[in-house]
């Protein structure tokens, strides 16, 4: 009988572990559009068709909403020689993180892939390279 009280308690414990998940809130998924990862609208525009690199002077480094909803991304306008073209980099917040900043006048190598961005020739950028 005694064992029988122990298998009863043990169940119940169990039970009361497993019941809790149900309750748990289900975890919501991030709309199209949302946030820099490569399943969003904005990380689709990622092409490995169109990868090139580019070498050039920053002219400008800005901050962007690429799409509505994102965080602040950090934008160089690089002049090469054929063209001056818009490089999207990443996340702000990860992009200020780094220990190499990229300004004005720096000579940068980047290699991404070529968009087109509000009807206009972009690069979204998979590696940037400043000096060594």
């Amino acid at each position: 009988m005694k064992r029988l009280s122990v298998y009863f308690v043990l169940i119940g414990i169990l039970s009361l572990f497993l019941v809790s998940d149900s309750f748990a809130q289900p975890e919501k998924k991030k709309k199209g559009g949302e946030g820099w990862g490569m399943e969003n609208q904005y990380g689709r525009m990622y092409n490995t068709k169109t990868i090139e690199t580019i070498s050039g002077e920053v002219v400008s480094v800005d901050k962007i909403t690429p799409v509505k909803g994102m965080s602040k991304g950090v934008h160089l306008m690089v002049k090469t020689e054929k063209e001056t073209i818009s490089v999207h980099l990443g996340p702000a917040w990860y992009i200020e993180n780094q220990d190499t900043k990229i300004e004005p006048k720096d000579k940068v190598e980047i290699k991404g892939s070529r968009i087109t961005f509000d009807w206009k020739p972009a690069i979204i950028a998979a590696e940037v390279r400043k000096g060594d």
